[in-house]
């Protein structure tokens, strides 16, 4: 949601946009376009004002190849000129330029409609003035700031907010609103914009409820009630996070005392080691002091055994006062408590007092809804009682003539053919509307096999690249047959050997795994890689150092993600024996009849398929990529299948060619379609718009001065009704705004009384 500045005046915002008039003339068939303030005079002549529009220039736009510059005054502007001379593509280009809507114009569904045919873009360059104390980031901008927008064949559309000296401030749309709320440029306020569709609109509609929300736009009421109701949804949710954090501030002042608290500790860490030291030194003289102390203590005990009974006295005395003293405490508790009860009750009752409160406010509200409504019902009433006896002088006072009979005949017959035109209308536009949604229909069904005959294509496509690819790599691996396991393993081997002739590695690395491994039996080769399957073009390294350094190599010649594998594992002589069993039913009956051998997890047949304790899978793979023998019955296979995908790409392309031209003819067909329906419904709007007109002029003509005078005095009546409903209403809402006061009284009294 936009933010509006506080205080919205629509004439302030209608001078701001310097309305342009467009004047069509005919009679001067030579006249060239031309435009200007009404006088010189006036031109930069209030210095101070912001959000003046100083100039508009237009390239590529709609049908113009090139508008402008056009220099505006600070009062109001004429533009005239010849019909198709690019008056309206002015008024167009400046509430697009400004990042208005396509369809707030009424001349276009898409930014690509605005884009002159043949052309890739079009530019729009408007210039806003920016002086005065008010002026929009004066500092960054200066006196104007320039808003170059440039829209391009797709619908896409990029910003430039320039300064005075032509520099780039930003590319954003953000800042482009947030200039537009300052300067309070409406694009959408018809009161500031008014197109000739919207005045079309405005002055055939005779709909009382459009007229008002043509009001409440032009008012701002609108956006208003929307910015009102975003501000109380954003209140509740800030009063409720205030509520939150309030609990979550006590739980860190909590544990905020006792960081200090341990903080303070530690502080005193470093005196008690200094007195600890300082103790150590007079321990030892402390051992001397304690016998010294002993035999004085003997002493001191020999005179104390003397004066014994005196002290027998004290204590007696002394257990006495501690008696008095904890039965004084005990009466201190037992205050306590009763004072802790009463707050605990007090607290409850404050708690309902605010409820009541909230309650009476709640009702309070409620009635002055009630109160408000019942005002404005009355005014209405009002009002309408005014036009009722306004229209009753205006009955007496005009004399009706006798051509008044043959006016209302001629009229309810034109009523009569307007209403069967229009009859007319509504059916072809009924079937208009069908003939489209069957078009439509089909067109999504075209569109929809167009997308799966794609899908294939791309699918066929695909297959055929990862054939081709694979046969380049065969015929490579001719000469070399390390181009089996890409195309650049040739030259990542020559940098491997160069580098363990430097010594950069401790231990050659092994790879590609698939290039170590040599059948014996070349039936085994699917199996084979399809145990070993990623691991074929894997590497192996002794350790992490020259892992570290084969990735280095490998950084030269691969692209990140797209590195053979490393393995890291400490090189060991030690052969392995592994016996391989090639029949199916043999593997199935080892692996899942019976109890698997030991550290035997899974098996693979001499097709490649793997076999698991109760499970067994198929191979995806017929032929081995990289342990085949017979290289040219390979790519002959291979060249097979690539006739094969091509004939069928080609199948695909020409259906793919032959539903597009079927979806471009059914696309023209449906457009031609909308274009008639489209005009249908203008006329259309046209004869409604006439049978109104007429059926307003005989309702005028037959309008009893009798019946108005008789809804005059029921409306009389009713106005009396409705006085004393506001008055019993006013009444009601002065009591609950006695009591919402006294109740608030109440609450504040009593939250005083607590925090006492």
């Amino acid at each position: 949601m936009s933010k509006r500045k506080g205080k919205v005046v629509c004439d302030e915002t209608a001078l701001k946009l310097c309305r342009l008039t467009a004047v069509r003339t005919e009679t001067d068939p030579d006249e060239q376009n031309r435009q200007g303030p009404t006088s010189d005079s006036l031109s930069h002549s209030v210095s101070g004002d912001i959000g003046f529009i100083e100039s508009i220039t237009l390239k590529n736009f709609m049908c113009h190849h090139s508008l402008g510059p056009f220099q505006f005054g600070p009062n109001v502007n004429f533009i005239v000129g010849n019909n198709g001379s690019g008056k309206s593509a002015i008024l167009t280009a400046l509430i697009v330029g400004l990042g208005g809507k396509a369809t707030v114009t009424n001349r276009g569904v898409s930014l690509k409609d605005f884009v002159k045919a043949g052309e890739n873009s079009a530019d729009i360059t408007v210039k806003l003035r920016n002086k005065g104390p008010d002026a929009f980031k004066k500092g960054l901008y200066g006196d104007y700031i320039s808003v170059e927008q440039r829209i391009f064949s797709d619908g896409s559309r990029i910003y430039k907010l320039k300064n005075k000296s032509g520099q780039i401030v930003s590319n954003k749309k953000e800042e482009l609103t947030a200039i537009l709320d300052h300067f309070n440029i409406q694009l959408d306020n018809p009161v500031s914009i008014l197109s000739q569709e919207m005045s079309k609109q405005f002055l055939h509609s005779k709909n009382e409820s459009d007229k008002y929300k043509f009001f409440m736009k032009a008012t701002l009421l609108e956006q208003m009630k929307r910015d009102y109701i975003h501000i109380k949804h954003t209140e509740t949710i800030t009063r409720q996070q205030v509520e939150r954090q309030e609990e979550c501030l006590k739980d860190l002042k909590q544990e905020f005392l006792q960081k200090k608290e341990r903080y303070e500790n530690l502080s005193s860490y470093s005196e008690l080691k200094e007195a600890l030291e300082n103790m150590k030194t007079k321990m030892a003289w402390a051992l001397v002091t304690e016998k010294e102390q002993s035999i004085q203590q003997l002493k001191e005990d020999t005179e104390r055994e003397e004066a014994n009974n005196k002290h027998q006295d004290n204590l007696r005395l002394c257990q006495t006062k501690v008696v008095q003293v904890e039965k004084k405490l005990q009466l201190i508790k037992k205050k306590s408590d009763t004072l802790k009860e009463q707050q605990k009750t007090l607290t409850e009752d404050n708690l309902k007092l605010k409820q009541q409160v909230k309650s009476i406010s709640k009702a309070h509200k409620e009635q002055e809804l009630v109160y408000v409504r019942a005002l404005n019902k009355l005014k209405q009433t009002k009002r309408e009682q005014t036009f009722l006896q306004e229209k009753i002088n205006k009955a007496k006072t005009s004399e009706i003539s006798k051509s008044g009979d043959n006016k209302r005949t001629k009229h309810q017959l034109r009523l009569c053919d307007l209403r069967e035109q229009l009859a007319e209308l509504q059916t072809k536009c009924s079937q208009l509307n069908e003939e489209i949604k069957k078009k439509h229909q089909a067109l999504l069904k075209g569109k929809e096999e167009r997308g799966k005959l794609s899908g294939e294509e791309k699918s066929l496509q695909f297959a055929y690249e990862s054939k081709l690819k694979r046969k380049n790599q065969l015929l490579a691996s001719r000469s070399n047959k390390l181009k089996r396991f890409g195309d650049f393993l040739p030259d990542l081997m020559t940098a491997i050997d160069e580098a363990c002739a430097a010594g950069q590695f401790l231990k050659r690395p092994v790879g590609p795994i698939g290039a170590c491994i040599s059948l014996k039996d070349p039936s085994l080769a699917v199996a084979v890689e399809c145990c070993l399957r990623s691991f074929m073009k894997a590497f192996c390294c002794d350790n992490y150092k020259d892992e570290s350094v084969l990735q280095r190599l490998m950084t030269r010649f691969y692209p990140k993600g797209n590195r053979p594998q490393i393995v890291v594992s400490a090189f060991s002589n030690k052969l392995y024996n592994v016996h391989q069993r090639k029949e199916k039913n043999k593997a199935r009956e080892v692996m899942q009849k019976g109890r698997p051998p030991k550290n035997c997890r899974e098996a693979f047949t001499s097709e490649g398929d793997q076999v698991f304790p109760n499970r067994y899978y198929t191979s995806e793979f017929n032929v081995a990529k990289y342990l085949s023998g017979d290289i040219e019955t390979e790519i002959s296979l291979l060249e097979s299948e690539l006739e094969n995908l091509q004939a069928q790409l080609s199948r695909f392309q020409l259906q793919v060619n032959s539903v597009t031209e079927d979806i471009v003819s059914m696309e023209n067909s449906l457009n031609n379609t909308i274009k008639t329906l489209k005009k249908t419904q203008s006329s259309e709007n046209q004869v409604k718009a006439a049978i109104t007109e007429l059926e307003t002029a005989v309702e005028e003509q037959s309008d009893d001065i009798s019946s108005l005078v008789d809804v005059a005095q029921e409306n009389q009546q009713k106005i009396e009704a409705e006085k004393q409903i506001v008055q019993e209403a006013k009444s009601e809402f002065d009591k609950h705004q006695k009591v919402l006061e006294d109740a608030n009284w109440v609450v504040s009294a009593a939250h005083c009384y607590q925090s006492r």
